[in-house]
């Protein structure tokens, strides 16, 4: 019961993008067509669960060394590591995907959402909705589940967003509108809908 509320949490309630604000620029950024938009949100979810895992068990041999101190700059290296591993995959398996994702590729790297969940489950602070009362301790588990549905929820509502924007492409928007100022009033209402499902958990 507890991973069912910590996915509906993540995804719909506390969305890292339109709750949270983390990972704003990819969302802008590659959110002009649904495939652009399905292939990074793949791309976040790869790199966010395997950085929430390696981070996790760094941060357990910082604790005990005493070195909690290089957290930030390990789980950044660690971050790039694996950005740069999915780069070389996709530019063998999908190079129009890898084409496609352009510029926004690298930057997964410095996207504050993989940093700021990898440094919220190594710390233990991600939110846990308790059970019947009952409140849950953070673990390694419940961190990959919080991660997994995190980025699901980016992936949601980037492709949410790309769809919409992809519509707005078709209409007849205002010339002081057109490009950023509409996008981010899309964005807006988006997250206005996404404040619908607060409480829920």
């Amino acid at each position: 019961m507890v991973y069912f509320l910590i996915f509906i949490s993540a995804i719909f309630v506390n969305n890292i993008v339109l709750s949270q604000f983390l990972g704003i620029c990819p969302f802008l950024g590659v959110s002009k067509k649904i495939n652009t938009a399905l292939g990074m949100g793949a791309a976040v979810l790869f790199v966010m669960t395997l950085a929430t895992l390696v981070t996790y068990l760094l941060q357990q041999l910082l604790n005990a060394w005493g070195l909690g101190f290089l957290q930030t700059i390990l789980f950044i290296l660690v971050i790039a590591a694996l950005v740069q591993m999915i780069e070389i995959i996709l530019k063998k398996i999908s190079p129009s995907l890898y084409q496609a994702l352009g510029v926004f590729l690298p930057l997964i790297t410095t996207n504050c959402c993989l940093l700021g969940v990898a440094i919220l489950v190594a710390n233990g602070t991600y939110k846990i909705p308790s059970v019947d009362g009952v409140a849950v301790e953070p673990g390694l588990m419940t961190g990959l589940f919080f991660a997994i549905a995190t980025a699901l929820g980016f992936a949601l509502a980037l492709v949410l967003f790309a769809g919409m924007r992809e519509q707005l492409a078709m209409a007849k928007v205002p010339k002081a509108m057109q490009g950023t100022p509409i996008a981010l009033l899309t964005a807006g209402l988006l997250a206005m809908a996404f404040m619908g499902f607060s409480g829920v958990v």
